[in-house]
């Protein structure tokens, strides 16, 4: 409880809930972080995940109770997998053990506060948009290369969301590039996450070594030493090019942003990625391409941003 007459400090809890660790942070309005607390993701187990969350919001609330004015006004939640954030539901997060699961409504019941669910990519292409290497730019494609592969479109200054009836924009993982081609999670052949995400890399060079502990971050700290990696991260190029080049061409961003843990390999992926754009390219003008700014931060910063967004435009609730 805040001191009479101490002004007020809405504080947001903002959680990136990803299938190894969960990040998050208390946030102000004014972006400014006052605490941040780390958990393991306790595998595909939906309700240890949900235990995992509610102990992550129980050391963040802690940590700033002490505060002179700060108040939880919510929770924000982003998480990978198929996301109705809309209902506040996990339609399938497989690494989290959700399929159909109100997250929202259970934590909200749990925790007392607001509980807002966020899909991961696009919060995390709203962070770039607002506050790191997206600045400045309306049109924007901000493409993050993990364990899978999606991006998010920002048109005119305003991210596009998902649509009614389980319309979902930005999944360019599940583009088809390949006719006939390995069989995806989702269903489909061909899919592009199967070819250029940091899993598809990992499990390509352990086919071509011979060594089953092998990860996209071996591949690229082998470059230019082993030609197996150069082979393997020259295919992953050569199928990211299409996709992206199918991208730019239908809508002209003024700027790709890369973002996940393959952006780590920086002019590494960025220099030869361009290249093989611009030797593709006919009709497309090929935009200037950056390496996200926010780094692994992107997530929960985005669910933060997306979290006071919504509760300052939703109705005034009497306190507690």
């Amino acid at each position: 409880m805040s001191v009479v007459g101490t002004p007020t400090v809405p504080v947001v809890l903002a959680l990136d809930v990803g299938g190894t660790n969960i990040r998050g942070e208390a946030v102000t309005a004014e972006h400014r972080v006052l605490h941040t607390v780390r958990a393991a993701t306790p595998g595909p187990d939906g309700e240890a995940v949900l235990d995992a969350i509610a102990g992550v919001c129980a050391a963040l609330t802690e940590a700033v109770a002490g505060r002179d004015g700060c108040v939880v006004e919510g929770i924000g939640v982003a998480v990978p997998g198929v996301v109705d954030a809309e209902r506040g539901h996990v339609r399938l997060a497989a690494n989290l053990g959700w399929r159909d699961e109100p997250v929202a409504a259970r934590l909200s019941d749990r925790l007392g506060v607001p509980v807002l669910l966020h899909h991961d990519v696009r919060v995390a292409g709203l962070a770039e948009q607002r506050l790191g290497a997206g600045v400045g730019v309306d049109d924007l494609l901000c493409v993050f290369l993990g364990t899978g592969l999606a991006a998010t479109l920002t048109v005119g200054g305003h991210v596009v969301g998902q649509g009614g009836e389980g319309r979902h924009a930005g999944e360019l993982g599940h583009v088809p590039i390949r006719e006939d081609g390995v069989l995806c999670g989702c269903g489909q052949r061909g899919c592009l996450e199967m070819y250029a995400s940091a899993r598809a890399i990992g499990l390509a060079y352990a086919q071509a070594t011979g060594r089953p502990d092998v990860t996209s971050r071996d591949v690229v700290t082998a470059l230019g030493a082993d030609p197996l990696a150069d082979r393997v991260w020259s295919d992953a190029l050569d199928a990211l090019a299409h996709g992206l080049l199918g991208a730019i061409t239908l809508l002209a961003p003024s700027r790709v942003v890369l973002g996940g843990g393959l952006a780590g390999a920086g002019d590494a992926l960025v220099v030869p990625l361009r290249e093989r754009l611009e030797a593709r390219a006919r009709v497309a003008t090929v935009p200037e391409i950056v390496i996200a700014g926010l780094g692994q931060r992107a997530g929960v910063v985005g669910a933060a941003l997306a979290t006071h967004d919504a509760l300052a435009h939703a109705p005034a609730r009497p306190r507690r």
